[in-house]
């Protein structure tokens, strides 16, 4: 299990004295005069947490006054490039993922956090490296962590035990296994109800991110960076044969799924597949739409995708800036993360924080924040480009996919994906990101 699991952080007890803490980091009285806020979110199922957080600072903040601000992502991201640049937004605190305030912090429009939160977050009792990263450029710390997107292994109980099938596959290889036991067929031996449900097509970049998360388990990446501040391609590889491969056997060869079958969350819950991989949101979906299904989560073979979201203010100064900082800490509070977990179903960040009070209560959370100490994750690149390579490589996947004749020729695979593969590094190349 993943270290740093002491009981649930004492800041039921602890909280007036930690935000006392800091406003005297800040050297700025907390009670010094009333103070209005602003919090900026892509993700409406937030607004309560973020009320939930102001209540809790009360007592330091008696006369502070925030307004929760949360609209639909796209809007979200629109509103962040025009009040930025335009200097309108006043003193808020804006959720957004490190990939894209990167471009913010590049045009010096995000300052660096203040020395004390600086601390807070690069302390590794509060953080793991992979999110201090995240929430950095350069090794300056320029926002507070917060929640991320993580997928994990999704099954169905009963289609298991009906198949023989005891406990999740551990290996790429058994997922193969595991989808060809689980697949039921008509007559004539087409599958009504998949194996494993694999993004095949639709959804733009979502089908280059399934086939990394896929690759990420066989030690590949769909890009690799070389320590200065370059890129490369990285799948015109053995992972990257085995994982196309992997996808060519499931639909073409074993036909355990085919890319006219319902897929994703919704044939889950619908019972017309057997498994997938996706993301903790699914969890509280289903106990809306599917609350009679019988299921369990499971961590994927080595690591995940981890889509990060921090907390960065746009100013430093000023009694609204000091207490702006410290609701990003506060939001950071055991008791705050545990809520979040509970009632909104996001995946806290911050290690150190017990979340057995949730686990106990809903199993299938704990492959997401109880996962094994050597897990790895990877996340997006903050670079401008990402999104073109992420498209362009799926489309090339949606056709790889529907081609029979590359199922078990290593040969025409390898072809496909140095092709694919010139592809994404002339798009680095075009916006001198392609390393040498």
């Amino acid at each position: 299990m993943r270290a740093h699991r002491p009981d649930l952080l004492h800041f039921t007890a602890a909280r007036r004295a930690a935000l006392a803490l800091t406003a005297a980091a800040f050297m700025i009285p907390a009670a010094a005069s009333a103070q209005t806020i602003t919090v900026w979110s892509g993700y409406p199922e937030m607004a309560p947490f973020y009320e939930h957080v102001a209540a809790s600072m009360k007592d330091a903040y008696p006369d502070l006054k925030v307004n929760v601000e949360a609209i639909a992502l796209r809007e979200h991201e629109k509103r962040i490039a025009l009040g930025l640049t335009s200097g309108s937004a006043g003193v808020t605190v804006i959720e957004l993922a490190g990939s894209t305030a990167s471009r913010y912090i590049e045009n010096e429009l995000l300052p660096a956090a203040p020395q004390a939160v600086s601390d807070f977050v690069s302390d590794e009792a509060n953080f793991g490296s992979f999110f201090v990263e995240a929430a950095s450029r350069d090794g300056t710390v320029y926002g507070v962590p917060l929640f991320r997107g993580q997928g994990s292994l999704f099954y169905n109980l009963d289609m298991f035990e009906a198949a023989g099938l005891k406990e999740p596959p551990k290996t790429m290889e058994e997922y193969t296994a595991y989808a060809d036991k689980l697949t039921q067929r008509d007559a004539n031996g087409n599958p009504t109800v998949s194996g494993w449900s694999l993004r095949l097509s639709g959804g733009g970049q979502g089908i280059a991110e399934k086939f990394w998360i896929n690759l990420f388990q066989y030690g590949g990446s769909v890009i690799e960076p070389d320590g200065n501040g370059k890129w490369r391609a990285n799948y015109a590889n053995e992972a990257g044969r085995k994982t196309l491969n992997q996808y060519l056997q499931n639909v073409h060869v074993l036909k355990t799924v085919t890319p006219e079958m319902p897929a994703d969350a919704e044939a889950f819950e619908r019972g017309q597949t057997a498994m997938f991989i996706r993301e903790s949101w699914v969890i509280a979906d289903i106990a809306a739409k599917a609350p009679d299904l019988k299921y369990a989560t499971a961590p994927l073979p080595r690591g995940s995708i981890g889509l990060p979201t921090n907390l960065y203010v746009n100013a430093v100064e000023g009694d609204d800036a000091e207490a702006a900082w410290a609701f990003t800490q506060a939001a950071n509070e055991a008791e705050n993360l545990v809520w979040l977990l509970d009632n909104v179903g996001w995946l806290p960040n911050r290690s150190g924080v017990d979340y057995t009070v949730v686990t106990d209560k809903v199993p299938a959370y704990g492959a997401f924040v109880d996962y094994p100490e050597d897990y790895a994750f990877f996340t997006l690149p903050a670079i401008g480009p990402i999104e073109e390579v992420l498209t362009r490589l799926a489309a090339q996947l949606t056709n790889a996919y529907g081609n029979p004749s590359l199922a078990d020729d290593d040969a025409a695979i390898d072809a496909f994906l140095a092709k694919a593969a010139e592809e994404t590094n002339t798009i680095l190349k075009r916006e001198g990101l392609l390393a040498e």
